[in-house]
């Protein structure tokens, strides 16, 4: 999630349940609870009541519509449209997965795949580590990691590479955010927490920043996520 990898992974064969029609699958890798944790929260920020995936693994969307994003619903029907194909793996406990990242899968030649295939590892114990404000927390989930991976492939979004931005793709996912009520992210890069008391201490928690946008510019509101970085990693 911290920056558009560049890392293409070779492989001979991408199983998946679903056709070559679906664009966006989820590999068999990933649990039940899984699956329906990652599914519960695109249905949140989309508002489609009925979004799932189905007993092939591919995202299907649909059901009458209760609140959320229009711009989330738009990037993804773009996927759903576009030509290349999104799948998503667990890569819960990997040291070089933050949360979220994208890869390019690279089939090999003798391979039936066609096309790009992009795909999204989810650390799901990542987000498990998080604790913070109420707000921060309804503003970054894994729906809202996998969104902004699935806006890198879509949208050729990239992340900055300097402190003080949140960045193109980010940009994209605050307009999703404004769109729910929610405070926007500020920065593309966590921050270390600051501590005081002992300063032969080296801090390993850092924390990430959500900014309020209603009411009075005086009254508005920074939100705070914090956890492990050790636990979690992204240290630089």
């Amino acid at each position: 999630m911290w920056y558009k990898s560049l890392i293409i992974l070779m492989v001979s064969s991408i199983p998946v349940f679903a056709s070559t029609t679906d664009r966006m699958v989820i590999r068999d890798n990933t649990s039940t609870v899984q699956r329906e944790e990652l599914a519960r929260r695109l249905r949140l920020i989309t508002g489609w009541t009925n979004l799932t995936f189905n007993e092939d693994g591919a995202l299907r969307t649909g059901g009458h519509l209760t609140g959320g994003s229009q711009s989330a619903r738009d990037l993804l029907n773009s996927a759903f449209s576009g030509s290349r194909t999104i799948l998503f793996e667990d890569a819960s406990g990997r040291k070089d997965v933050v949360f979220c990242r994208v890869v390019l899968a690279k089939p090999e030649e003798d391979s039936s795949e066609q096309g790009e295939v992009h795909l999204v590892q989810i650390d799901f114990s990542d987000f498990q580590q998080i604790t913070g404000d109420k707000q921060a927390r309804a503003a970054f989930n894994v729906g809202w990691a996998v969104l902004h991976e699935i806006d890198h492939v879509v949208s050729d979004s990239n992340d900055p590479q300097q402190d003080n931005d949140a960045g193109d793709c980010e940009d994209h996912i605050n307009k999703m955010r404004r769109e729910l009520g929610l405070p926007v992210r500020t920065n593309y890069f966590f921050t270390f927490l600051p501590i005081k008391n002992d300063s032969n201490l080296v801090s390993r928690f850092v924390r990430l920043g959500f900014d309020e946008e209603t009411g009075s510019a005086s009254k508005r509101r920074r939100y705070w996520l914090v956890w492990d970085a050790a636990v979690v990693g992204g240290l630089r």
